[in-house]
């Protein structure tokens, strides 16, 4: 029997809410140095509490008074309704840093870090400017006009050019046809860069091709290669292309180091219009400084040198402005209703100008812990720039005693100077394999030893994935073939037969 209705039931259970504070420092704790730059200046504008701190103040020239009618100091601030009493000594000892915390490498002459970035121009605007120099009609200007505002990041022209006439038709009213639309295309694709609004990577390397000096070596054969034997150039295949376009071994090698020369993606230097945003700035520097003295056993003593960048970044306090206005407001005794929202206003931007400051230090010192442990784990590297060890993020949250998660935002897209070069935080992490001594290594290294073997191959006959697995275990690491498969991808490294080059 079935039975319909509805029933009431209680059930308990617990949950995790975080408060707008914890919010807060997550989001602050996974943005990089700029992105934090650029984070305070938006505070700063959003709230007038907030304020960049004059180096030259001190607690003293802001003023010590007294704020609790009862003489009693409160620890913590309580919602704005509650209490609208304010411990201002409390607040200007926890909010205002000094050189050594928030703003080392701050000095008020950098004025340099609030000038606007230049301007640049986009490829889309540099090829509507050349389009407008063609001896064009209007129709192919409105063709032009379509061929341009649908060029991929790469710069191709993917889209059917059906689609093209029957939308000039019905926007426009204008009646082409598709050999209209591909003559004005030709003509886009002789305008700088070479080869933009190619149809796929065949057309686009031709063009180049038909747009060099006559007299350029290879030139000849390669547009042959390229136009009559496409499948062949794709897949490498020497013998036949000699035999079929009835040249020698320097002919060829001279044909393909001409096509080498030639870009496959024209419309990839002018996406990147903002040159800011492929800028990397690190967010640490870390050296060794080693010591004259050696122990008895022959090693270094040294020390780790590790800053946290904070060259561009403010140093931020709560302003003494408002500590005046909420003192006027208060010796007034005034309990209007436009009184009492003025006090809760300069409270409630008061909490969440401590509650951003307090979310930047909190950041600071995960990311400084977090720092010093990755070096801790990794000296020899941080020392030598090699010797990478197994490391995950695991390793890192159990000693600084930080979840997993926090960890992973703090490594996500932060940058580190090292003597070696600058190195992704990422790079530090790895599964480690176990050699044939029983000793464990990191992944990473492992790659580097693919690499170094692919590096050093003869490109006539470049290896097999079976044959670098066999020259790994000859150097003692125990990897199987689908192993150096898989960590050759990852290496954008190509297959050995697409590797083979003409010598």
């Amino acid at each position: 029997m079935l039975k319909t209705g509805q029933q009431m039931s209680q059930k308990q259970s617990q949950q995790q809410r975080l408060s707008p504070q914890q919010i807060q420092y997550i989001k602050l704790l996974q943005l990089p140095t700029i992105a934090l730059e650029q984070r305070i200046k938006e505070e700063l504008e959003v709230n007038p509490v907030l304020e960049e701190a004059d180096n030259n103040d001190s607690l003293d020239e802001l003023g010590d008074t007294e704020w609790e009618e009862d003489g009693q100091q409160n620890d913590e601030l309580e919602p704005v309704d509650q209490n609208e009493e304010i411990d201002w000594d409390e607040y200007l000892h926890n909010t205002e840093y000094e050189g050594k915390s928030y703003s080392g490498g701050y000095s008020d002459g950098e004025t340099w870090r609030d000038l606007p970035n230049p301007y640049h121009e986009s490829l889309l605007e540099e090829l509507e400017q050349q389009v407008s120099l063609l001896n064009f009609d209007e129709e192919q200007k409105l063709i032009a006009d379509q061929i341009l505002g649908s060029l991929d990041q790469d710069g191709y022209f993917r889209r059917e050019i059906d689609a093209v006439v029957d939308n000039i038709a019905f926007n426009y009213g204008t009646l082409t046809n598709k050999e209209e639309v591909e003559k004005v295309r030709k003509e886009i694709q002789r305008l700088d860069p070479p080869g933009i609004a190619s149809r796929d990577l065949r057309d686009c390397l031709l063009v180049q091709l038909e747009m060099m000096n006559e007299d350029a070596e290879g030139r000849n054969d390669a547009i042959r290669m390229l136009r009559d034997h496409w499948e062949l150039f794709e897949k490498k295949h020497f013998k036949k292309l000699k035999k079929k376009l009835d040249i020698g071994d320097e002919e060829l090698k001279a044909a393909f180091d001409c096509v080498k020369g030639l870009d496959p993606k024209p419309g990839a230097v002018g996406t990147a219009v903002d040159d800011t945003k492929n800028y990397i700035e690190p967010d640490f520097e870390v050296y060794y400084d080693p010591s004259e003295n050696e122990n008895e056993d022959g090693s270094e003593e040294g020390d780790f040198v590790i800053k946290l960048n904070n060259a561009n970044v403010p140093p931020l306090r709560i302003s003494p402005r408002y500590k005046k206005m909420w003192d006027d407001l208060k010796k007034k005794k005034d309990k209007r209703k436009q009184t009492k929202e003025t006090k809760n206003f300069i409270k409630s931007k008061i909490e969440s100008a401590q509650w951003f400051i307090d979310s930047i230090r909190q950041r600071q010192n995960t990311l400084m812990n977090t720092m010093k442990t990755i070096v801790a784990l990794q000296e020899d590297f941080f020392k030598h720039g090699e010797g990478l060890k197994p490391m995950i993020l695991k390793d890192i949250a159990e000693r600084v005693n930080l979840d997993i998660s926090t960890i992973s935002r703090v490594v996500n897209g932060k940058y580190v100077q090292t003597n070696f070069g600058v190195y992704e935080l990422k790079y530090f992490f790895s599964e480690g394999l176990e050699t044939e001594s029983g000793e464990e290594v990191s992944s990473r290294e492992v790659k580097n030893a693919v690499q170094e073997i692919v590096d050093n191959e003869d490109k006539q006959k470049p290896l097999s994935d079976q044959a670098i697995a066999e020259l790994l275990k000859e150097q003692g690491y125990k990897v199987a073939r689908r192993t150096v498969s898989k960590y050759r991808e990852k290496l954008n490294i190509p297959v050995a037969r697409l590797r083979k080059q003409i010598m």
